[in-house]
């Protein structure tokens, strides 16, 4: 990256620091002007002050800056950015309420009309929920923020390309809950933070475009004529998408399952992050440019140039070559990108910014069912049984192994899952071979801050590194990545033993329904931009990538309202809006219950998930598992509605009113919570509760009576088996010795069972209430 170019990218993401100054209290001047006397501080670089002290229209019109201009750039991002050029007419006055807290997009999302705030703050652990009350900021928390700031801008070169992630990091931190517009025209759900990373994202395609183009005369083309310009296809929307990352992750089988588990989720994240960067340094680009990555999946904004293009398609095919060479045909990654003007990027003309996505998506999916060329079929048709030697014992492939019948990616896996999960710094290196393999002829290597910093001096062929949840800033610190890594044991056995009764497993897999809708099509025609995407897609790798840790170490819902303890779980995956979580079988069904909860509140009840949850044996195959628990997540999304979870299935469906026929184990999440539990479960620990924690035999009583109510229940449409239902409730009665409480407990308990039996959907949410009740007293096998 050039100095010109870093210049261009560190005035975009600083452009707009003067109205954390302004909003501070302490300088009445416009934010523009406030924002370069500020930074005077810290750089004496004319072109990235004039780019802050310049990007407004009136303040353009009033310099006499050269027409090549830089601030010109940052002017017509910042604009792009915004949606709409209303900069001119933006003067701090009464149009405006400076210390307003941030509205969340989901105000807006899918037909909702909310009018709900974040609590004015930064980036915390604790999950930042809307609510009604307007927490304004006021002149002490601005303080806060720019103080944070400016200890970070001292220890940050910003001369030097390669502190530009630090930078997006300090910005992240403090700016993710700062409105970038206060007027009261408009709605304040575009934070500081992803204003300020747009228009960086903007700027350094539109300086690649015009670059390309020849065109120096900045001045005239984005200032005098940026009408014209806003009409230009200047920009590519792409994207990268990996195929096979279930299967590499889920076929394996050994004694260390959850431990591999993770750690190849968290290497095809790493792996990639890093194709990502490969690429965005290539194009002399920074993570601005990146508007999502999550689950094999990213989108970017691109310059449109013919060098863009080029890069992008050779990289595209790099990256298919190494994963041949390294696992054959088991992943793939395809890429597409549409042209785009910044008029098609604000919705200009409705419908315009929908059509980009799906434009984007028949590519991605064209690339998809077209992977190979005729020379690398005729190659891989070549390959002689003798190039392999052995299946691997892990992943099942072919291939050379070692003596203990490990692949060398496996090996390598094996050796790195502890330090993948524990260590905070992941280095990419030319030289370790020690280290996990990664496109381009690239290693992964593990390292403590020590080590980090030894190596970023003594490591010649060091290229960047990345910290895990925790922000650090430094030269060629690449990004901090949000994981999911939340674990309270790192076996498959010890989770088992953590559970109430029965000592099983259980597996959540679980997605956001219609998010693809969400992000074509989810916002009114008016607010449909990129902006506002880019601030949702942001949001939710928060909730599912970071918060996500925080929901399982306090439990909030629990089926015998127990006191709140962290879950006995381990996220094996929990990417952009998707999440597969091993853990104690009751402790996996409440925290899916806490997940629900938790995204309903995040959201506002704009988006909903929908899962599947499966019940197995600590030693059952892991691969089988993952494909068992789709099904069930499949059956929930296929519920009207969606909204839902399926566990405890036994292979029957039901018909229940107007609806299809349904699994006998999926629910709507309200049906599930308030019907199966409150209701149907309540009433059995009512009445076999307190029997079955005490005399023996009153529990071998009370589990003989469930396990036969169940299979009457199972073979309920056999007539016969009603006067045998009748027959098992009489035996239960009390006899004449009985006290009058105990006999009308088993009257009120005889009522609903002969209430609910004779009704196919409370039958059936009968059945899986007596499952888990019956599970949560079993000890042993029986």
């Amino acid at each position: 990256m050039t100095d010109h170019e870093t210049k261009i990218i560190i005035g975009s993401l600083l452009h707009d620091i003067g109205k954390v100054v302004y909003r501070k209290g302490m300088d009445g001047r416009k934010h523009s002007q406030s924002g370069y006397e500020y930074l005077k501080n810290y750089t004496d670089d004319k072109d990235i002050l004039n780019a802050v002290r310049y990007h407004h229209a009136d303040a353009l019109r009033q310099s006499s800056i050269d027409d090549d201009s830089i601030a010109y750039i940052t002017y017509i991002a910042d604009n792009i950015a915004s949606g709409a050029d209303r900069r001119n007419k933006e003067i701090e006055d009464k149009g405006f309420e400076i210390h307003t807290a941030l509205q969340p997009v989901f105000n807006l999302l899918n037909g909702n009309k909310g009018n709900l705030y974040y609590h004015a703050g930064s980036l915390k652990d604790n999950i930042n929920y809307p609510t009604n009350t307007k927490t304004e900021f006021n002149a002490s928390q601005y303080s806060e923020i720019l103080s944070n700031i400016s200890s970070n801008l001292n220890g940050l070169d910003l001369k030097d390309h390669a502190y530009i992630n630090s930078l997006l990091e300090v910005l992240e931190a403090n700016l993710s809950f700062v409105p970038s517009s206060t007027s009261k025209k408009e709605v304040a759900d575009i934070s500081l933070y992803d204003h300020v990373k747009l228009t960086a994202a903007f700027a350094s395609a539109i300086y690649a475009y015009l670059k390309e183009q020849n065109i120096t005369d900045y001045k005239t083309e984005l200032y005098k004529n940026a009408s014209l310009f806003y009409d230009k296809k200047a920009f590519l929307l792409a994207s990268l998408d990996i195929s096979g990352i279930q299967k590499f992750i889920y076929t394996i089988t050994t004694k260390s399952a959850l431990k591999s588990l993770r750690s190849r989720s968290f290497y095809l994240e790493i792996m990639m992050e890093h194709i990502i960067d490969t690429l965005l340094d290539k194009l002399h680009l920074s993570r601005a440019n990146l508007i999502y990555s999550g689950g094999g999946h990213c989108y970017m904004i691109l310059p449109n140039t013919k060098e863009t293009q080029t890069i992008f398609d050779e990289e595209i095919k790099n990256v298919n070559k190494w994963f041949l060479k390294h696992f054959q045909t088991a992943l793939y990654i395809a890429g597409a990108y549409v042209p785009c003007s910044s008029k098609d990027l604000q919705n200009e003309p409705n419908g315009s910014y929908s059509a980009l996505y799906r434009e984007l998506s028949t590519k991605l999916s064209l690339n998809k069912s077209h992977r190979y060329t005729a020379a690398e079929i005729i190659a891989l048709n070549k390959i002689q049984a003798d190039d392999y030697e052995r299946e691997c014992r892990v992943c099942k492939r072919l291939g050379k192994v070692n003596e203990d019948g490990e692949c060398s990616i496996c090996e390598s896996l094996i050796k790195f899952s502890k330090k993948l999960m524990d260590m905070d710094f992941f280095s990419i290196t030319k030289q370790s071979k020690q280290g996990l393999p990664l496109p381009g002829d690239y290693y992964l290597v593990s390292d403590s801050e020590e080590t980090l910093k030894e190596r970023m001096v003594n490591d010649d062929s060091f290229v960047r590194a990345y910290c895990k949840n925790n922000p650090h800033t430094g030269k060629s610190i690449s990004t901090k990545l949000w994981v999911g890594d939340y674990h309270s044991e790192d076996e498959f056995e010890k989770l088992a033993k953590n559970s109430k009764g029965i000592k099983r497993i259980a597996v959540l897999r679980a997605d956001v329904d219609n998010l693809g809708h969400a992000f074509i099509a989810g916002f009114p025609d008016k607010y449909m931009t990129l902006s506002r995407t880019a601030t949702l897609s942001r949001q939710l790798s928060l909730f599912f990538k970071y918060h996500i840790k925080s929901i399982l170490e306090k439990g909030s819902y629990y089926i015998d309202h127990e006191e709140s303890h962290p879950r006995h779980a381990a996220i094996v995956y929990s990417g952009g809006d998707d999440l597969f979580i091993v853990g104690a079988w009751n402790d996996v069904i409440e925290l899916a219950v806490d997940i629900k909860d938790s995204l309903k509140a995040y959201t506002e009840n704009t988006l909903t998930i929908s899962g599947g949850i499966g019940l197995y044996t600590s030693t059952y195959p892991i691969s089988v598992i993952a494909d068992e628990v789709a099904e069930m997540e499949d059956k929930s999304k296929g519920h009207e509605g969606k909204n839902s979870i399926t566990l405890f299935e036994d292979g029957k469906d039901h018909k229940e009113g107007e609806e299809d026929h349904i699994s006998d184990g999926t629910y709507t999440w309200g049906d599930f919570t308030e019907r199966v539990i409150k209701e149907k479960y309540a009433v059995l620990d009512q009445f076999f509760g307190k029997s079955m924690n005490g005399d023996k035999s009153d529990t071998e009583r009370g589990k003989a009576f469930l396990y036969h109510l169940l299979e009457l229940i199972r073979k309920r449409n056999e007539g016969i088996n009603f006067a045998r239902f009748v027959y098992l409730l009489a035996r239960m009665e009390p006899n004449s010795k009985a006290t009058i409480a105990e006999k009308e407990a088993y009257k009120e308990f005889s009522d609903h069972m002969y209430k609910w039996y004779q009704n196919e959907k409370d039958c059936r949410e009968l059945k899986t209430a007596i499952n888990i009740f019956v599970y949560s007293l079993r000890e042993s096998e029986e």
